[in-house]
């Protein structure tokens, strides 16, 4: 066979087995394309058509183009639930990351027991509502343990969730502690993916660990990093289920977050165009802000490369 008839033969086998395997990867494919499709891409081409209509499940929809949006911008309680969870999310982020860092590094450089790692992230598997309430009966002001121990040093009883003040950063740092070791977990992952010969090398040069953190890994971990602020940060957003058991917006909306005012605008009012479109509002807002921090973080380029 020469050298040119070859070279078609290997093509036309090559072609034939990508065909071959084309029905395979569809079948794959297949249920988590029709999940994304159901679940996400469905639900929301519907909201977006509902944000338009005054729709109140009473009735059929009727089309009433952008008053809904008019409407949110004239709101004062829509604004003020955008603030609210702004100052969760700035809690909750600064908290959440920094405390991830602290216990990543630890583990990483110290300890890479699989036990520890399975202690660290026990709050997660709880779920969120039962967490709720546990910490609610803690923090109860009568009850409470929490209360019980600051009484017994002598520091007055504090209504954590009873004060305008106290009630979103006990919420915000109630979140903290349940999601600091999946995120610390992240961000150990980035860490074992850094040569150690970065890290003996800057040993050899007599840096210290506090050197080496700040001029290896927090560098290194620029593409991981960027993952995980973008994931809490859109996970804040959408905190709910720990306002509802706890505050219920309260007290004064001090809690009153937007995935709670919209809850109550569609379930307790029934105006779902009107909350159809503040979901898509926020919506748009978090691909903006996720667009903004990836390109602030350069997270497609790394170091390692």
């Amino acid at each position: 066979m020469t050298a040119p008839a070859a070279l078609r033969h290997l093509r036309r086998s090559s072609s034939r087995r990508r065909h071959g395997d084309l029905l395979p990867a569809l079948a794959f494919v297949l249920p988590a394309t029709f999940g994304f499709v159901a679940f996400y891409i469905w639900p929301t081409v519907r909201g977006f058509y509902f944000s338009l209509t005054d729709y109140s499940l009473l009735g059929p929809a009727r089309f009433v183009g952008v008053d809904n949006y008019k409407q949110m911008i004239d709101d004062r309680l829509f604004w003020n639930a955008l603030l609210v969870t702004a100052e969760y999310v700035l809690i909750n982020i600064v908290t959440q990351t920094v405390l991830a860092l602290l216990i990543a590094v630890l583990m990483h450089r110290l300890t890479r027991s699989i036990v520890v790692r399975g202690i660290i992230m026990l709050p997660y598997f709880v779920a969120n509502v039962v967490v709720a309430i546990v910490w609610y009966w803690m923090l109860d002001p009568q009850i409470g343990v929490i209360n019980e121990l600051l009484n017994a040093v002598g520091v007055d009883r504090l209504s954590f969730f009873g004060d305008t003040a106290a009630a979103m950063p006990t919420v915000a740092l109630l979140n903290t502690w349940r999601h600091v070791g999946y995120t610390a977990l992240l961000i150990v992952a980035g860490m074992q993916m850094i040569p150690r010969t970065f890290y003996e090398a800057a040993a050899l040069d007599g840096a210290s660990e506090w050197r080496m953190f700040w001029r290896v890994t927090l560098p290194l971990l620029r593409p991981v990093m960027a993952l995980v602020l973008v994931l809490t940060v859109i996970g804040s957003f959408q905190v709910f289920d720990t306002v509802a058991v706890t505050t219920s917006g309260g007290p004064v909306n001090a809690t009153r977050v937007i995935v709670y005012y919209i809850y109550d605008q569609a379930f307790n009012r029934f105006h779902f165009g009107f909350a159809s479109a503040m979901s898509f509002a926020v919506f748009v807002l978090l691909v903006g802000i996720a667009y903004v921090q990836l390109r602030l973080t350069r997270a497609h380029d790394s170091d390692l490369s």
